[in-house]
């Protein structure tokens, strides 16, 4: 058994989809965005797990996610966001997955392999209502729809775009968030207005979700709350969402130094008093950043002690010296619950000046993955 490993509670992961659920209407229902390996908690787990619960729509990143969840059994509508290149508009036929257009050349091409095979391409439309990073432009949008009309063989059956300052409570942001989902609005209208067939529309993430009922319409797509993540902290007063993810290791070393002495790569940090010094064997090889060092903070016997020296590439060292008997075998966890402790994404990623999106993906590369549920 490895020494370390990521911890997946896919319990957690179903109470934060029903607390999400619980928010919308009736008419709203939640594509789960499970792209980039489900921002590292393992995608096909996930999305299984999710389905049982009464997930019936997923969102991925590229083609190749969405063919390992059709590979995995997963027969529900799978939207690729970022769309597909023409090599492989066969593929996507093939395997009924939905893609994203943005640019009539690809739409063409979509068109005309449909044709060729006798089907419908089914296809959402991304808008850019003001984030300036993939879509239509707002402006050329209703251009851009009346052109699709002219096209046989696609299924124009959503429209969508994205948040860009959703997470943020500040007026200047909020005014923002406002004036896309008004472009958005605008958007739709016309779709409505020139008879495209669209079933879903769709701009809300996590953070559009929990605060802003207006953005719901057919679809939403949370993809942070589902793994328990906070948006930013504005959130973490309104929705009480539970961490899937949990990285636990053992101490595989201990040793008593003198005061003086210098621990880790470049003699960074040195010991001001005799003290108890722990070696656990992770680093930024596996995803904890190096940014973290002298820094965090690790749970060791339900008790935090501090991250001394730099963070290596596959060890790090702990001040346990505060810690009764610490020995070689116990459990370090230094993403998780410990105890009464709990060290969250946020904490992590505070410390790293990024965000736990960026703390959950890298950690997740980390393997093996253990997954934990009631249901099995």
């Amino acid at each position: 058994m490895s020494w370390t490993r990521i911890e997946i509670d896919l319990d957690a992961l179903a109470h934060n989809y029903h607390v999400l659920r619980e928010r919308l209407s009736e008419t709203s229902r939640i594509m789960a965005i499970v792209k980039s390996d489900a921002y590292g908690h393992g995608m096909i787990p996930v999305a299984k797990r999710l389905r049982a619960e009464g997930v019936r729509y997923f969102g991925v990143s590229k083609l190749w996610e969405a063919l390992e969840l059709r590979e995995a059994g997963i027969t529900e509508p799978i939207l690729v966001l970022l769309g597909v290149e023409t090599s492989e508009i066969e593929l996507a036929l093939e395997n009924d997955i939905r893609v994203t257009v943005f640019r009539e050349g690809i739409v063409k091409a979509i068109s005309q392999k449909a044709i060729n095979y006798g089907k419908r391409a089914k296809v959402h439309v991304k808008v850019d209502t003001g984030m300036n990073r993939l879509g239509v432009p707002f402006r050329d949008s209703f251009d851009f729809l009346d052109k699709l009309k002219g096209y046989n063989g696609v299924e124009v059956c959503g429209l969508f775009s994205h948040f860009s300052v959703a997470d943020e409570p500040s007026e200047s942001h909020r005014a923002f968030t406002r004036e896309q989902l008004n472009r958005f609005i605008a958007v739709s209208e016309y779709a409505r207005k020139i008879g495209l067939p669209i079933r879903y529309y769709h701009l809300a993430n996590s953070a559009g979700l929990i605060d802003i009922p207006e953005a719901h319409f057919h679809l939403t797509r949370p993809g942070i709350a589902l793994y328990g993540g906070y948006p930013s902290a504005h959130f973490t007063d309104i929705i009480d969402l539970k961490p899937v993810m949990s990285l636990k290791t053992k101490v595989i070393h201990v040793k008593k130094i003198p005061s003086g002495e210098d621990i880790g790569y470049g003699r960074t940090y040195t010991t001001t008093k005799e003290s108890i010094i722990a070696t656990i064997p992770v680093g930024y090889d596996d995803g904890y950043s190096r940014l973290l060092s002298s820094k965090s903070e690790a749970l060791v016997r339900g008790k935090r002690v501090p991250v001394v020296g730099r963070v290596s590439m596959n060890m790090i060292t702990l001040d346990v010296s505060d810690v009764a008997n610490v020995s070689v075998g116990d459990e370090v966890v230094l993403l998780g619950r410990q105890g009464n402790e709990q060290i969250t994404g946020e904490e992590l990623a505070e410390k790293c000046n990024t965000i736990n999106y960026e703390i959950f993906c890298n950690l997740g590369s980390l393997k093996p993955k253990v997954f934990i549920s009631s249901k099995e």
